[in-house]
């Protein structure tokens, strides 16, 4: 048995839900103590929160980062998954949750669940060149190297301030979608 291998584990579920008020005031506690550098007090506290709210997309989304700031990838799955299977998040929230999976899914080495999920993400979001960035290197990961340089020179085009790739960026783009042509 490969004791590195990623486990989705049950979450903790608890019928007593806290109020709004309250749990508006807990959620914010939680993220402050994670942008202030207290991740594992935050990590405890949204984990926690979490085992009230057990379908609280927000909640499930705060607790899988709280996770992965952390280097607890494999514990972040679940959450970042109840996060996304239903309402309750913001398009922004929903970005970071489909990025974070995704990039998850990638350190754990799960490359195809990597790409196709943020191949879907980046459909949804196809003005954000970081989904893209990281859709590139799962794409990598899977063997798919003419498409991930593709994609990586097509962003890079489209987005950079380098006035020499400026300068290029017709031929850099034309070249992405033809990375085989000659002359």
């Amino acid at each position: 048995m490969n004791d590195t291998a990623p486990v989705s584990r049950p979450l903790p579920v608890s019928a007593s839900g806290p109020a709004p008020e309250e749990r508006g005031r807990l959620l914010a506690e939680a993220v402050a103590l994670r942008a202030g550098g207290s991740r594992e007090e935050a990590r405890e506290r949204l984990v926690a929160l979490a085992a009230r709210l057990p379908g609280d997309a927000e909640v499930a989304y705060q607790t899988a980062w709280a996770h992965d700031v952390l280097g607890r990838e494999a514990e972040a799955v679940p959450y970042y998954e109840i996060a996304l299977a239903g309402p309750g998040l913001t398009p922004d929230d929903r970005r970071g949750a489909l990025l974070g999976l995704g990039s998850t899914y990638r350190t754990l080495g799960r490359y195809e669940d990597a790409a196709a999920l943020l191949g879907r993400a980046a459909e949804e979001f196809p003005e954000d060149g970081a989904l893209r960035a990281f859709l590139a290197m799962a794409l990598y990961n899977t063997g798919r190297h003419h498409d991930s340089v593709r994609l990586l020179l097509t962003l890079l085009a489209a987005t950079s301030e380098d006035p020499s790739v400026r300068e290029y960026r017709e031929a850099i783009a034309h070249y992405a979608r033809d990375l085989d042509a000659t002359g």
